[in-house]
């Protein structure tokens, strides 16, 4: 028994630890798409230029290859966690009494995460591998046109659609896992906890409607 708890215990640690790291990954992501809403000509030139350095910058390249390894970490033990939590409230419980004490994004973490996930492969294959494998123009100052393949994809009404509602799904995702992941670090203590919610409710909504912005701003005036 203890050994399983302390198995627990170390997936737990792994998804805060990996789930924090992604937090801040999505600050400094925003940061540089906010560029995007730039006059269009300096945003076409300015993004073009922050992604060829992005590319070209071998902490970045490191800095991604975290990103993808933590990604890959999150979703296993993510998976792994919601099937031992599920089969012990199968053994435990006859009534589940959950929805009386619980939110329901609480709830239903697994299904905003494969929506988050499936966005990600969506937003992976239109924009990085398309970046990194396919033929892009280059703009006038030798990089490649990104920022054309951005407004393009952005034109598609359905693709802004499926976009905020993905944005919608993050935010209530990052609101629970973020006082998830303060339990497991043992920071969310009686003292700190309003601030810690706050805190959590400031970022989750901002982040998340910062990025919904971003592509309704670029289908209407861009």
């Amino acid at each position: 028994m203890g050994q399983w708890k302390q198995k627990t215990l170390t997936r737990k640690n792994w998804m805060a630890f990996t789930g924090l790291f992604l937090c801040l990954f999505l600050v400094i992501h925003f940061l540089g798409n906010l560029q995007l809403l730039l006059p269009e000509e300096k945003a076409h030139l300015q993004f073009n230029y922050y992604s060829h350095l992005l590319s070209g910058n071998i902490i970045i390249k490191i800095i991604s290859w975290v990103l993808y390894i933590s990604i890959i970490v999150h979703v296993v033990y993510a998976i792994i966690i919601m099937l031992t939590n599920k089969r012990s409230r199968d053994l435990k419980y006859h009534y589940d009494r959950r929805a009386a004490v619980s939110k329901w994004y609480t709830r239903n973490m697994g299904l905003l995460g494969t929506i988050i996930f499936i966005f990600l492969v969506i937003h992976f294959r239109d924009f990085w591998y398309v970046y990194k494998f396919g033929a892009l123009p280059l703009d006038a100052q030798g990089n490649k046109d990104l920022y054309t393949l951005v407004v393009a994809v952005y034109s598609e009404t359905w693709y802004v659609l499926v976009y905020v509602l993905c944005m919608v799904a993050l935010c209530y995702h990052l609101m629970h896992g973020f006082f998830s992941a303060a339990r497991t670090l043992g920071v969310y203590h009686p003292r700190y906890v309003r601030w810690i919610k706050v805190f959590g409710w400031i970022y989750s909504v901002g982040i998340s409607a910062g990025f919904a912005l971003i592509p309704i701003y670029v289908h209407f005036l861009k």
